[in-house]
């Protein structure tokens, strides 16, 4: 299988986004803020705009070479886009609709989407779900060697999402094609991507596997975008192996992270625990303040402590008959605690 290269530049309205990546039989997906160039990769990937400078390739064809002027039409280009809200013709058939990516494969991919009871429905009549199985048959109608999918999960509803994005996922592997997918949202970047590629302000500031960028966030948005408690605070190392920081408040934490003066302290909800009391264990650092909110979802419960959200198991909330506006510690290692520079 041929791989996807993209080396562009683009003048945004305040910015210049530039991107270099390479896909291959995988999908990656592009996270990041809105207006931070996210879409743009993929219109730039499909021909709808013209990069200012760079190249485009699939394997040995060239797409877009600023060089030597190559500009291929969409026409031109193997690429199958499925758009944020999917751009279903109204009008006509799904049918219809997969048919105009191509026709000769329409039955086949009616069939292995599960629509072909609704060929002959209009779009309007359809589900979240359904919707976004047509758009992705009339994208693959056209078989394409590339797959470009535009927030394809955005137009659900919570319940469908969770069903949808596990199909999706599914999909994405079975085709084996190199693919782009552009979301706002992490959790459907991990659940349907090997690698993840964080867009700020039109640089691609970290790219690699989800667990990476949790272990090892290489910016302040990067932890925060993946989950993180963000707190500022002002570091300086001990001497012995540890880098202490004090924190707005005058809270003392400590971290195995190396670092110095303005610093963000990370540390993601699930490694943070709660307690009446600080606990005599390994934990290094306390946070002794109210709890502001009490969050269920599903089995697990987000309290907010202070500058901290903890996540903990609901029989543990429980036990402890947690209530806001009541005193609590929230604890966590220093080894979990990861440090970010802060401008």
């Amino acid at each position: 299988m041929d791989a996807l290269r993209v080396d562009i530049a683009c003048s945004l309205r305040s910015f210049v986004l530039e991107v270099d990546l390479e896909v291959g039989s995988e999908t990656i997906a592009l996270v990041g803020p809105s207006g931070a160039g996210k879409t743009t990769v993929l219109r730039a990937i499909a021909g709808l705009i013209s990069p200012d400078r760079g190249r485009i390739s699939l394997g040995d064809d060239v797409w877009f070479d600023s060089g030597d002027g190559t500009d291929r039409s969409p026409e031109q280009r193997s690429v199958g886009l499925v758009f944020q809200e999917y751009a279903l013709f109204p009008h006509m058939t799904v049918e219809a609709n997969v048919a105009f990516g191509g026709r000769r494969r329409v039955h086949e991919l009616l069939d292995a989407f599960g629509i072909a009871t609704l060929a002959h429905v209009r779009p309007s009549e359809l589900s979240g779900g359904e919707r976004q199985r047509v758009a992705l048959a009339r994208a693959l109608a056209r078989d394409p060697a590339v797959l470009l999918l535009d927030e394809p999960l955005g137009a659900l509803d919570a319940h469908t999402r969770a069903r949808v994005r596990a199909e999706l996922r599914q999909l994405l592997e079975q085709l084996a094609l190199p693919s782009v997918v552009v979301t706002h949202d992490f959790q459907d970047a991990t659940a349907l991507a090997r690698h993840v590629g964080v867009i700020v302000e039109g640089k691609l500031v970290q790219m690699g596997p989800p667990t990476e960028l949790v272990s090892a966030p290489a910016s302040s948005f990067v932890a925060d975008f993946t989950g993180g408690n963000l707190v500022p605070g002002s570091a300086r190392a001990t001497g012995d192996g540890l880098t202490e920081i004090v924190l707005e408040d005058g809270t003392r934490v400590f971290s195995t992270d190396p670092g110095q003066g303005h610093v963000g302290v990370v540390v993601y909800p699930w490694e943070v625990t709660v307690a009446r009391t600080a606990p005599l264990d390994s934990a290094q650092n306390h946070v002794r303040a109210e709890i502001a909110t009490i969050v269920p979802i599903a089995n697990r419960v987000r309290v907010r402590v202070g500058p901290l959200t903890a996540e903990i198991t609901a029989a543990s909330a429980e036990r402890l008959e947690l209530r806001p506006g009541e005193v609590v510690v929230a604890s966590f290692k220093a080894s979990g605690t990861r440090l970010v520079p802060l401008a």
